[in-house]
């Protein structure tokens, strides 16, 4: 999955040394079962704690995450997480421990999560969403959607995430 995570960057990859090195170790030490499992999570742990990242190695992120700004970016173990999301910068997807909403988000295909944006609880974020910088999003989001705000408001648009989503992932 790194060589496709790596796909999304362009041509060349990623242009950050610490991103193509975040991503190695996050794949290699998710699934990995070899006796360098252990180094792997090692620098993993060292790399995440360096740039206050926390995404667990057990959670589901599928093919082509992107990682626009690798700083202070707060992902639940319980999330999911599908092909071709953005992740930026101050990102936090969270679980709700009580009430109508309890649990962690669901998050679709081909999803661009803005700066300082929150997702909190047992929601389903469609496919092909853009959530805008500084949302707060606690309700489910249908696809082909911009949600902005707090609280989030919801604007259906075909191609939501069109000039977003660059260099997408085909998973068959």
């Amino acid at each position: 999955m790194y060589k496709l995570d790596c796909l999304r960057y362009g041509k060349n990859g990623p242009s950050s040394k610490f991103i193509k090195k975040y991503l190695y170790f996050f794949r290699k030490a998710s699934s990995s079962n070899s006796i360098l499992k252990y180094y792997y999570k090692m620098r993993y742990k060292r790399l995440s704690e360096d740039h206050l990242i926390e995404i667990p190695l057990d959670i589901k992120i599928g093919a082509g995450l992107y990682i626009g700004h690798p700083y202070c970016i707060t992902l639940n173990k319980s999330a999911v997480i599908g092909n071709n999301v953005n992740i930026h910068k101050g990102v936090t997807i969270g679980q709700e421990n009580r009430g109508k909403r309890k649990g962690a988000p669901i998050v679709g295909n081909n999803v661009w999560i803005g700066i300082n944006s929150t997702l909190v609880g047992s929601i389903t974020i469609g496919d092909d969403v853009l959530i805008a910088p500084n949302s707060y999003v606690n309700c489910d989001i249908p696809s082909h959607s911009v949600v902005f705000g707090n609280p989030c408001i919801i604007k259906p648009c075909i191609d939501a995430t069109s000039g977003y989503i660059n260099n997408p992932i085909s998973i068959n």
